[in-house]
């Protein structure tokens, strides 16, 4: 049962879109083509382009594991 719900929580993971706040358009967008980066504090973090005006999106997502 375990491991049933693992592997659902992971698909769900995959699925999901990441979005963050685009300070241009001042609204949640899409972040296209995200990348997953690790800052110097250890933190997690996905950068990427707005999906409606192209500027520079970054989202803090944690801790690193």
């Amino acid at each position: 049962m375990l491991r049933i719900r693992f592997k659902l929580a992971i698909l769900a993971e995959v699925n999901k879109m990441a979005e963050g706040r685009c300070m241009k358009c001042k609204k949640n967008v899409e972040i296209k083509s995200p990348e997953d980066v690790v800052m110097k504090n250890g933190m997690k973090a996905i950068k990427g382009l707005c999906g409606v005006c192209g500027t520079k999106v970054f989202r803090i997502v944690g801790k690193a594991k």
